[in-house]
């Protein structure tokens, strides 16, 4: 009789990435993010909501990994993340750059899960634009 060999769990747990498209030229044009901002992650199966929208709605628990990074709408436009404002009891993103390239994400290890949902709102840097855009709506983790 032969038994079947169990699938291996890999040791390190892959992160939760959250991607935000932004559609530069429209949030450039109307000064601010207001439906010109859709945001997405990879948790899905795990229970996320609120994809395609400004309010993503990211399920996530204590010692998950978080990777914020983002996109342009228009392959010729500029964004990048400039800050992610969260609770720092619960998660402190940092600001990276991948190797080699001046191409930035944002990663943060989520330090406590909380029964309410803990928004959070991400600052992004445009084209040109000396200042930055603050997100008009507020995404959130749900433990």
């Amino acid at each position: 009789m032969t038994t079947k060999p169990k699938p291996r769990e890999s040791a390190v747990k892959r992160p939760i990435s959250i991607t935000a498209v932004v559609d530069a030229v429209g949030a450039l044009a109307a000064g601010n993010t207001d439906g010109h901002l859709y945001m997405y992650d990879t948790n899905l199966s795990g229970g996320s909501t609120g994809f395609g929208t400004e309010e993503l709605r990211t399920k996530a628990k204590r010692g998950d990994v978080l990777l914020w990074n983002c996109l342009a709408l228009e392959c010729e436009a500029f964004v990048s993340i400039e800050n992610i404002v969260i609770d720092p009891e619960i998660c402190e993103p940092e600001r990276k750059v991948y190797p080699g390239t001046d191409v930035s994400y944002w990663t943060g290890t989520v330090k406590k899960t909380d029964t309410q949902p803990i928004t959070y709102q991400i600052t992004f840097r445009l084209g040109t634009r000396d200042e930055p855009l603050t997100a008009t709506l507020s995404s959130s983790l749900v433990g």
